[in-house]
């Protein structure tokens, strides 16, 4: 892989967030707040799932995210790709694909039947697994996959998010504490770029979004969600 050959992280950023919009994959509701997993009401919601389903963006995006792992974690960091059910596992299986890696997946609870497993595939133990996710808020379902792996024997040192929502300014710090790195390639500052650059929406839609991403759980609170995090 020739990293000269990729573009810099800004530039991936913005073309990531371009193919989002071009799919249809962002959404903006300021008026009919959306619920994310973590109870919190948004105005914004996107959907990483539908790259999948185009073939020449859902390259390109891999291209990208493995640009991306190789620049900031190196062309040796890992020993398998890791998908969280279920978003996560097409990701899983078209970014170890790129890197001629191993990949497993992981449930979001052990099965009820079976050999009741959590972890499909094969992983030895001590191996360094990458978890990859489509996207991410604060990390938290990301870690129901972390801890499993660490559990059965797996070493977790690195997260990958294709999207990274990157509204909490202690939310980079937190994962890192808890021993993640955490890489994506686009955050919802280059979506609403994009959006203000070919006026996608109006200027009050556009500056209510602009309130959520600059105090979200103040934002949260004021509409019908929760306006702090648990734990």
């Amino acid at each position: 892989m020739m990293l000269s050959s990729f573009p810099d992280k800004a530039v991936m950023a913005e073309l990531l967030a371009r193919m989002l919009w071009e799919i249809k994959a962002v959404h903006f509701r300021a008026d009919q707040p959306y619920k994310l997993a973590s109870g919190m009401a948004s105005p914004v919601y996107i959907d990483c799932r539908k790259l999948i389903s185009y073939p020449r963006i859902r390259s390109t995006v891999m291209d990208f995210a493995a640009a991306t792992l190789v620049r900031e974690a190196g062309f040796e960091a890992f020993d398998v790709v890791a998908g969280g059910e279920t978003a996560g596992i097409p990701f899983a299986a078209l970014l170890a694909e790129r890197l001629s890696l191993p990949m497993i997946y992981v449930r979001k609870a052990p099965k009820g039947h079976g050999r009741t497993s959590q972890i499909e595939g094969h992983m030895p133990e001590g191996a360094r697994v990458l978890v990859i996710e489509d996207l991410t808020t604060a990390g938290v379902s990301m870690f129901t996959f972390i801890d499993a792996i660490r559990a059965a024997g797996g070493v977790v040192d690195h997260g990958m998010a294709l999207f990274y929502y990157d509204i909490f300014p202690e939310g980079r710090a937190t994962m890192a504490k808890k021993g993640i790195t955490l890489h994506n390639i686009a955050t919802w500052r280059e979506v609403l770029a994009v959006a203000r650059e070919q006026a996608l929406f109006d200027s009050q839609t556009l500056e209510s979004v602009q309130s959520f991403l600059d105090a979200p759980l103040d934002w949260s609170g004021r509409h019908g969600g929760i306006s702090a995090l648990a734990g």
